[in-house]
C-alpha cells in the first residue's frame, strides 16, 4: 500500500512519568492557535473499539495475560485507530499529533518482554498501513523519578518492576540511536536532580515542529 504523505504524523513517546501527554496537549493548543488544521490522539485508544481495548490492557486485574496477548492487543488497537482516522486525517492534510505508536510496541513489549521485534514490525507495518511518523519525539526522564510523578495508583503496565521499565529506556535511546533523523531526544530534567520546565521543554519541542509544519 503506498504511503501517505500529504498530512504530518508526529508522535510522541517515552518511558512512564516522562510528560509527554503534557507536551502533545500543549503542542495541540499551539497549532490550534496558529490555525493549523490538527488533531490530538492517543494509544492505545482513540476510538470507541480501541478505547475498549485500552481498558482490558491497563487493567491490573488481567495479570495472566501473555506477552504476544499484551502485543496483538495494542496492534489492533492500532489497527482500528490508522483504519478510523489517522489515515483519512492524513489524507485530508491534517497534522496528527499522536500520544504513542508502533515505537511503543516495538520498546515495551519487544525490547521490554522480548516478542521478538522483527514479528512486531512485521504485523506492525500491516497494521499502520505503511503510515510512518514525519516526526517522533522521545521525552527522556530517569526511571524513578518517572515513576514517582505517576504516584501510588498504577496502570498494569506502570508497575512493572524497575529493570522492566530500565530496559524501555534503553530500548528507546538506542531506537533513537539508529534512527536519529526521525527520532529527536528532549530531555525532561537539566540534571539527575533538576526538571527542566513545562514552559522549556516546550519550547524545545516547538524547534522541532515549527519546520515540519510550517509555523
Amino acid at each position: 500500500m503506498a504511503k501517505i504523505v500529504k498530512g504530518r504524523l508526529i508522535t510522541f513517546e517515552g518511558t512512564e512519568g516522562s510528560g509527554k501527554s503534557t507536551q502533545a496537549g500543549l503542542l495541540y493548543g499551539y497549532l490550534v492557535s496558529k490555525k493549523k488544521r490538527v488533531m490530538y490522539l492517543r494509544e492505545p485508544g482513540g476510538v470507541r473499539i480501541s478505547e475498549a481495548i485500552r481498558r482490558v490492557l491497563l487493567d491490573v486485574q488481567n495479570k495472566e495475560m501473555n506477552d504476544i496477548c499484551e502485543t496483538l492487543l495494542y496492534m489492533a488497537a492500532r489497527s482500528q485507530l490508522v483504519t478510523e482516522v489517522i489515515a483519512p486525517a492524513l489524507k485530508k492534510g491534517t497534522i496528527v499529533l499522536c500520544d504513542r505508536f508502533l515505537d511503543s510496541t516495538i520498546i515495551y513489549q519487544g525490547m521490554g518482554c522480548g516478542v521478538d521485534v522483527d514479528f512486531i514490525k512485521h504485523v506492525g507495518k500491516v497494521v499502520t498501513q505503511g503510515i510512518k511518523p514525519d516526526l517522533t519525539l522521545l521525552f527522556d526522564i530517569e526511571i524513578k523519578k518517572g515513576l514517582f510523578r505517576k504516584g501510588k495508583v498504577k496502570d498494569r503496565i506502570e508497575e512493572r518492576s524497575l529493570k522492566y521499565h530500565s530496559k524501555v529506556r534503553r530500548g528507546y535511546l538506542e531506537l533513537a540511536r539508529q534512527e536519529p533523523h526521525r527520532i529527536k531526544v528532549i530531555p525532561v530534567g537539566k540534571s539527575q536532580r533538576i526538571d527542566r520546565s513545562k514552559e522549556e521543554i516546550q519550547e524545545a519541542v516547538r524547534r522541532w515542529v515549527n519546520p515540519l509544519v510550517g509555523t
